[in-house]
């Protein structure tokens, strides 16, 4: 496992507590984080939603298969699926390699935008994780 300090945390993303981050947008993207795919190791399944269906924040939405443990998958913000990606079905490895670009997990159109006002920048997960 690397230090905290080898980590990437992209500044323009929000964080929650469950090692979930989240892209702002008028659709936001959702994965892990880096720290939580170093955490888990190799990752060799990941089952998503289907499009369409609506979750509510802190809501299990999926999970992650590693060689280590099978994780489950939180809603950092409440909304409806509007794009899973499928190329992690045949690659899930994407998530380890690239977890903010390749290896993002779901396309949300969210309920309430305001959600986002409560997860962590960067410096505040960063902080966390240290905690």
């Amino acid at each position: 496992m690397k230090e905290i300090s080898e980590l990437k945390f992209p500044d323009d993303m929000k964080y929650n507590e469950s090692h979930e981050w989240v892209k702002p947008g008028d659709t936001v993207r959702i994965g892990i984080t880096d720290y939580a795919q170093d955490q888990l190791g190799d990752i060799v399944f990941v089952e998503l939603p289907p499009e369409g269906e609506t979750f509510d924040k802190g809501d299990e939405f999926g999970t992650v298969e590693s060689v280590k443990a099978v994780s489950e998958l939180y809603m950092p913000i409440g909304g409806e699926i509007v794009a899973t990606n499928g190329a992690l079905e045949d690659a899930p490895e994407k998530v380890n390699g690239e977890p903010y670009d390749g290896g993002w997990m779901i396309e949300v159109k969210p309920d309430d935008p305001a959600e986002m006002d409560a997860l962590m920048d960067k410096n505040a997960y960063v902080e966390s994780l240290k905690g």
